[in-house]
């Protein structure tokens, strides 16, 4: 494994990383920062923070405005990503451009304002804990062909930009489903493209499920195999998270000939699947829909 760097993550951790697939991160970044950011959101939307009566819609997506460096916003949790995957030289730092219904382009060395925010989606119907039989599940990634040791979502992250309450609108997580699904890639050496997937049955197999609360500046930093789903927001706030991926210059290696070379990352993989190293060969090639110039 590369050198850990001084703000980087502890062994605890890691190892919890490793065997659990997440860690959670507390007071990364200011408030007021976040503040800035969700007020702006609301002139964007033209919604008033104080009338919910102009909240329009219950859910919605912005795309990029403001933005900064990681590691200049949140060098804690920017620290505790390159020591997952390895170090900061195995990310490409390249913009990578995408059409999707959220944002336009990928730049894994910035965050940004693109966020996910949660009126009051599903408060009109009654609240249910976690499970199997919620709707939504689902792995990131919509717009690549996905491996057991694909590069392009190499890490799911939730950032927090508001309070979030039990009921108020936290991701929905299920960390047993690392293990379901490192298992069906493996299984699937062909990859599986986005709309391929029948996430209810691969979530049927789970029995762990978590709703994420936090504080603004708090940071989770999952295994990308992690199923998640959107959950209803009962608490009469408005819930901001972001979800910035993080894309690697190479595929994981799950079979390199020096142990101690292994990232967090992939080890986490290899636990999952009950393996100490793996000779992973894919059947069909790798796909990814990155574009050349902006879709704008």
């Amino acid at each position: 494994m590369a050198e850990a760097r001084d703000a980087g993550l502890s062994a605890a951790e890691t190892e919890h990383f490793i065997t659990n697939g997440y860690v959670i991160l507390k007071n990364c970044f200011a408030r007021d920062i976040a503040q800035s950011w969700t007020d702006q959101a609301f002139d964007r939307l033209g919604y008033d923070p104080g009338n919910p009566d102009t909240w329009e819609k219950p859910i919605v997506w912005l795309d990029h405005h403001n933005k900064k460096p990681v590691a200049e916003l949140a060098p804690k949790a920017w620290a505790a990503i390159c020591d997952i995957v390895g170090g900061e030289d195995r990310i490409d730092g390249e913009t990578k451009y995408i059409e999707s219904k959220h944002f336009t382009c990928i730049e894994p060395l910035n965050w940004s304002d693109a966020f996910v925010v949660n009126f009051r989606m599903g408060a009109d119907k009654p609240w249910q804990e976690p499970s199997a039989e919620h709707k939504g599940w689902h792995k990131d990634g919509s717009f690549f062909r996905h491996f057991l040791d694909s590069y392009e979502q190499a890490l799911l992250v939730i950032v927090i930009w508001s309070d979030i309450a039990p009921k108020g609108g936290g991701t929905f997580i299920a960390p047993d489903s690392i293990d379901v699904m490192a298992k069906f890639f493996l299984e699937h050496p062909e990859g599986v493209d986005p709309k391929d997937f029948d996430f209810q049955s691969l979530i049927a197999e789970c029995s762990e499920f978590i709703e994420v609360t936090g504080e603004v500046g708090d940071v989770i930093i999952m295994h990308p195999f992690m199923l998640h789903a959107s959950s209803p927001n009962h608490s009469g706030k408005v819930r901001f998270i972001t979800n910035p991926p993080v894309i690697l210059k190479e595929p994981l290696n799950l079979n390199r000939e020096d142990k101690s070379e292994f990232s967090p990352l992939e080890l986490a993989t290899l636990r999952a699947l009950g393996k100490d190293r793996l000779e992973f060969q894919l059947t069909r090639p790798r796909r990814n829909e990155f574009l050349d110039s902006s879709p704008v």
